[in-house]
């Protein structure tokens, strides 16, 4: 199954905006998970935990976006989902450093499996649902 017939196609504003939304959501999760795992809470001290945790991700993933022009093809797995994952961990990885954050390997490995997992993922299982639906209805034809 071509990528181009399972995700590129013209795709309108709102499931853009619906798939930046979701990769965002995603990436929340991810850091409320990590989180929960760690510290018990998502808020930490001053409610700020999730937001201290989550913004180095989330401003890679903004980043990624650009980069990666994301919005011309916001649900294909390879040609979007595999690059703005890469630049999402390279990114916050690069950005915890910088404000003096962990990135411990142990912590480097979980994120870039789980984000892998979340940011393709949700990519590849959509093309996939499509690619069924089509076929199926090019058989009731």
């Amino acid at each position: 199954m071509p990528e181009s017939s399972i995700g590129a196609s013209r795709i309108g504003r709102a499931p853009v905006a619906v798939a930046f939304g979701l990769d965002a959501v995603l990436v929340i999760a991810f850091a409320a998970f990590g989180r929960v795992s760690h510290y018990g809470g998502i808020f930490g001290e001053y409610g700020l935990g999730l937001a201290t945790t989550a913004w180095p991700f989330l401003a890679a993933l903004a980043l990624a976006w650009l980069v990666t022009l994301a919005w011309r093809a916001p649900l294909a797995p390879l040609r979007t989902g595999a690059p703005v994952w890469v630049v999402t961990v390279v990114g916050g990885m690069l950005l915890r450093a910088l404000s003096g954050q962990g990135t411990a390997l142990p912590f480097i490995i979980v994120a870039t499996l789980t984000l892998l997992l979340l940011l393709v993922g949700w990519r590849l299982l959509t093309a996939l649902i499509r690619y069924f639906r089509r076929a199926e209805s090019e058989a009731q034809r």
